[in-house]
């Protein structure tokens, strides 16, 4: 069953940005095979990842994902079956964002931006309101912002 998944984690400090690119290569080369898709924002303090994919195949990536050491207190935001993808040809989208000046691609209220600060802090959302959120950060396009 197509389902997605979206979490965030606290970035640790020795977490470079070599180690960002390391991150970025690993899911080039696995997400594919897995047919797995989705996006990951990065500030200097956190990490929020939207993967949509077979239900099991992304639960075992999750599972895999909160042992990495370059992150901690891993918290799943929300969980669930989608009808379509959302991100369709990008087996893992990138962009680094800075908690000061969230810079989305359209207009954002001011209720929309405290919501995506909540998503930061771990408070669980609606799984359409975290998408709806995540795809402000990426024009409607098929290319990836950084693959």
């Amino acid at each position: 069953m197509l389902s997605q998944l979206v979490y965030v984690s606290t970035r640790k400090n020795n977490c470079t940005t070599a180690e960002i690119e390391k991150i970025v290569a690993s899911c080039q080369q696995n997400n594919a095979p897995l047919d797995i898709t989705g996006v990951l924002l990065y500030s200097e303090t956190n990490f929020i990842q939207y993967l949509e994919g077979d239900a099991k195949t992304i639960l075992s990536l999750y599972d895999q994902i909160k042992t990495d050491p370059r992150h901690e207190q891993v918290r799943m935001i929300c969980y669930g079956p989608v009808s379509e993808r959302a991100f369709p040809s990008w087996h893992m989208a990138t962009k680094a964002i800075s908690h000061n000046e969230l810079a989305f691609r359209t207009d954002i209220t001011s209720q929309d931006k405290q919501t995506f600060k909540q998503l930061l802090t771990g408070q669980a959302q609606s799984d359409s309101r975290a998408l709806m959120l995540l795809k402000k950060f990426f024009e409607p396009a098929t290319q990836p912002v950084k693959a």
